[in-house]
């Protein structure tokens, strides 16, 4: 499984969670830094990614048009990087069954 990490994460979290989610990529490493909301969303379905954010506005495009790709809500406020890849880290069974499963578009991460 990999995760395309929102333009507000950090580009280390690839490096940092890459034991666990290998081929992760943040947005920038896509050329999609100033890219409209739809276009990541795009990119991330082409590229089979999950879509991690903690904007509000990608949870609400996976409700509206299904689990293609899924995403991964973080409802964390703003943390340090360390803090985010702990976060992840702590909660990887949880984000394999999500993905795992083929009903679920949308896993909050508190």
């Amino acid at each position: 499984m990999k995760l395309l990490f929102d333009q507000n994460l950090s580009a280390k979290l690839c490096r940092d969670l890459s034991d666990l989610f290998p081929e992760s990529r943040q947005v920038g490493q896509l050329g999609l830094a100033q890219a409209a909301d739809s276009e990541i969303w795009d990119a991330a379905r082409d590229g089979g990614f999950t879509l991690v954010s903690q904007d509000a506005d990608f949870a609400e495009m996976a409700l509206h048009k299904g689990p293609t790709p899924k995403v991964i809500w973080l409802r964390c406020g703003n943390q340090p990087t360390a803090s985010i890849a702990t976060l992840l880290r702590a909660r990887a069974e949880i984000i394999r069954e999500f993905d795992a499963n083929p009903e679920l578009v949308c896993l909050e991460i508190f």
